[in-house]
């Protein structure tokens, strides 16, 4: 159905007057220029005068250049496919995390932050949204799997910028922060960039621990009590405190960081998450099997080239080489881990018991 007829020319959705409303005049992209220029903190990214892209675009007549980014990665086919890769356990099952809800989860963190400082919430959104769609199956262990097929590496920041996202022509600001976002790699170049950070750090810490309490590999008590102490025993108390601690530490320097108490619970958080949850011995016989699996699709499609999308393999001669490896090395780490896993089934007729399982949870 169309709808139902309201005024003339116009359409509602129910069978009932709406109610009434003010006519409204449009706040087309210039005027929400506008107003961030007279809203945001100094120092914030506004979306005047940025909007440099690496092929130019007419602006859009309404919305910001870095909403028109947030929209693109959150439509786009590599945002969508986190929904079937590993956050911390392989296969997700229901109710654990996948990369697509940390992602949403790692955005509500950063974008409380950033309303609070006053900062791009659009840009922040762009940027966490985005931030791991470079991640391949079979989460963090499918980068030692495919490294050694790239000269400069597979690093899911980099890759997601400029592989996984390229097609949509973003922002030089957005792609910074995506690329950058991981601690290992170079400063963010802006305020909304460096609050990302942080976010991801703080929303993985604690769903993950959350997780694996719901998992039944760890428990609440084991938590140190230094962190207790400082963060609280649930995941709403820990979020706050950390929230609270970048805020702070903002307004008492003018730099984006986190305050020391809140910093040091943090670190003492992920420590024991690395020890109890990531490199216990389960998980790293499950990295394992993810690193055979994938290396071993990778050398499958590098060997054949012809099987691999027309988009990957279009722009290869006959000639094996780099070339396809690097084709090979882009179809693979866009794979979710059930398809994966599957087309190596069907493909390579891959052995089931050398195939990670995934952790069943209680609903």
């Amino acid at each position: 159905m169309s709808g139902h007829a309201g005024t003339p020319s116009i359409r509602t959705a129910h069978d009932a007057p709406p109610p009434a409303a003010t006519p409204l005049t449009l706040l087309d992209r210039a005027a929400r220029e506008g107003a961030e220029a007279a809203s945001l903190a100094p120092g914030a990214t506004l979306a005047h005068g940025a909007g440099n892209r690496r092929v130019a675009e007419s602006p859009d007549p309404i919305r910001t250049c870095f909403e028109r980014d947030r929209d693109r990665i959150l439509h786009t086919t590599a945002f969508r496919r986190l929904a079937g890769k590993t956050q911390v356990f392989v296969l997700p099952a229901d109710h654990q995390r996948t990369r697509l809800t940390h992602a949403l989860e790692v955005a509500q963190v950063a974008r409380s932050i950033a309303s609070a400082l006053r900062l791009n919430t659009a840009l922040v959104e762009a940027i966490a949204l985005g931030h791991d769609c470079g991640h391949g199956p079979g989460g963090h262990a499918s980068e030692d799997a495919l490294s050694p097929y790239l000269a400069e590496g597979y690093d899911h920041a980099v890759w997601g910028a400029d592989v996984a996202l390229a097609d949509l022509n973003l922002c030089a600001e957005t792609l910074d922060g995506i690329r950058n976002h991981s601690w290992s790699r170079p400063v963010p170049a802006t305020p909304e960039g460096a609050v990302v950070s942080w976010a991801d750090r703080i929303a993985y810490v604690c769903h993950d621990f959350e997780d694996a309490v719901a998992a039944g590999v760890v428990a609440e008590a084991m938590l140190p009590e230094a962190v207790v102490a400082r963060c609280g025993s649930s995941r709403r108390e820990q979020l706050a405190a950390f929230i609270d601690g970048v805020i702070h530490a903002v307004l008492a320097s003018g730099s984006i960081g986190m305050l020391e108490p809140a910093a040091d619970a943090l670190a003492g958080f992920r420590r024991f998450n690395y020890e109890h949850i990531y490199l216990r011995e389960a998980s790293r016989h499950q990295a394992a099997l993810v690193v055979d699996v994938l290396q071993a699709l990778v050398e499958h499609y590098a060997a054949r080239p012809e099987l691999l999308p027309e988009k990957l393999s279009g722009a290869l001669d006959a000639a094996r080489g780099p070339g396809a490896y690097r084709a090979a090395v882009t179809y693979v780490g866009g794979m979710t881990d059930r398809f994966a896993f599957r087309t190596a089934q069907a493909e390579l007729g891959w052995p089931p018991e050398r195939l990670p399982v995934g952790i069943d949870v209680e609903s």
